[in-house]
């Protein structure tokens, strides 16, 4: 009984969350057509102006990590094996969400006019990264370890087939600690992207922002085709 009220949550949850998410692409693509917009005439804007449509892309970024904070407070598993991102996607991911590192290959790829000192100053950043990166992976395998636990997405199937139960203490020992883990990793994303703002200036933000974003859709958009060409499977395997 205690199993069936549990996947019944689970699916409120998840119902919740995915109609969150849809209308939070929908605000993306609308982030994105206004940071192509005004990186094409960047003249006609002030500093100011710049900055808070920084400011407000940045919230929207955050957005989505609370309402995900939430979710995994009610089913952690859920969100280390998201249903609404593809296979394709997920394979990018690290501890539920792609790696802060992936924020220093953007910049390497969209802001081509960083100074020595902002070079410099990136490059000590993304050492940081790396180290926070590492601390934070073997914490999660230590925590495997520690309960006997089989990979993340073998947990989740067993949780599918009614196999775990509320009431099993290492199941709930371990979804405690995968919170903390997932919590900390979250952290790692937003601060690292704080820390990236800090250092660029105005527009060259927008640029990051907007390759980031163009990432992320080009990401859900060859997922989408594989999807439709029955090829989830094979990524999964």
């Amino acid at each position: 009984m205690s199993t069936r009220r549990s996947v019944g949550r689970s699916n409120t949850n998840l119902t919740t969350f995915q109609n969150f998410y849809q209308g939070w692409l929908v605000r993306q693509e609308h982030y994105l057509e206004e940071l192509r917009s005004v990186l094409q005439d960047s003249n006609e804007f002030e500093v100011d102006q710049l900055r808070d449509l920084i400011n407000r892309v940045f919230i929207h970024y955050q957005e989505y990590y609370e309402e995900k904070s939430r979710i995994a407070n009610h089913d952690v598993l859920l969100v280390f094996c998201p249903p609404w991102y593809s296979a394709f996607e997920r394979s990018f991911f690290w501890i539920a969400g792609v790696k802060p590192g992936l924020a220093f290959r953007i910049i390497r790829s969209s802001v081509d006019d960083l100074s020595q000192e902002q070079v410099d100053k990136i490059e000590i950043l993304k050492a940081e990264t790396r180290a926070e990166e590492k601390e934070i992976g073997d914490e999660l395998a230590r925590i495997q370890e520690s309960v006997a636990a089989p990979p993340i997405v073998e947990v989740m199937k067993k949780f599918a087939m009614d196999e775990c139960t509320d009431g099993d203490e290492a199941m709930d020992a371990f979804k405690v600690e995968l919170e903390v883990v997932l919590a900390n990793a979250d952290m790692l994303r937003t601060r690292t992207a704080e820390r990236v703002v800090d250092v660029l200036a105005p527009l060259q933000s927008l640029k990051f922002f907007a390759a980031l974003t163009e990432f992320q859709m080009k990401l859900r958009t060859w997922g989408a085709k594989l999807s439709q060409c029955g090829l989830d499977n094979v990524l999964e395997s």
